[in-house]
């Protein structure tokens, strides 16, 4: 699955600007209190949506940061993955340069499209609970899927694939893009040229 330029959710509005906070809240390890958290970030000059993301992350110290919310832009990251996160100055957020540990978290995201009512997008997600997934809400419409190292990421799939079917939602995996980067493919509209 794939969302960016020649994609039937090309159309819908980019770079995230104007949304209310999450409608689901951020879930934390129950070991970790909000205090111990802090920002690093990622640029995505790519993305069809956004130019960058942050995320909240446990310092491990030696520039390690573990993740502490699930990716709702960035590829190839997923929920408590340790990285690498540097600093170009003090007054900037640590930028993530490199994965150092995979958590074996699994990320999805799923775009409810205006015809899903509100009301049945939420109890939707809530049921891939039995396959270990959980999810945040970005805001009505935008959603990202934690599925555990112990979850069926492939069932998880399953469904959306059958709730995609009957229009209910469209979903991406996200996996990298681009070999050593968190961005999207790079596009080439300017030439007319929709890679991708």
């Amino acid at each position: 699955m794939y969302w960016g330029p020649g994609s039937k959710l090309a159309n819908l509005p980019t770079k995230r600007t104007g949304l209310r906070p999450p409608l689901i809240a951020r879930y934390v390890s129950p070991d970790v209190s909000e205090a111990e958290l802090t920002k690093v970030r990622v640029d995505l000059p790519n993305h069809w949506a956004t130019g960058g993301e942050s995320f909240w992350a446990r310092p491990l110290g030696n520039d390690r940061y573990e993740l502490h919310n699930v990716p709702f832009h960035a590829y190839d990251l997923n929920f408590l993955d340790v990285v690498e996160a540097v600093a170009a100055t003090t007054d900037l957020k640590p930028e993530i340069r490199r994965v150092v540990r995979r958590s074996g978290h699994r990320t999805l995201r799923v775009i409810f499209p205006a015809s899903t009512p509100e009301e049945d997008r939420v109890p939707l997600l809530e049921s891939l609970g039995d396959l270990q997934a959980s999810f945040e809400g970005a805001n009505e419409t935008l959603f990202a899927i934690d599925i555990k190292p112990s979850g069926n990421y492939q069932a998880v799939r399953d469904r959306l694939d059958v709730w995609e079917k009957e229009g209910l939602l469209d979903y991406e995996t996200c996996e990298a893009r681009v070999e050593g980067s968190f961005d999207d493919e790079p596009h080439h509209a300017e030439n007319g040229d929709d890679a991708g």
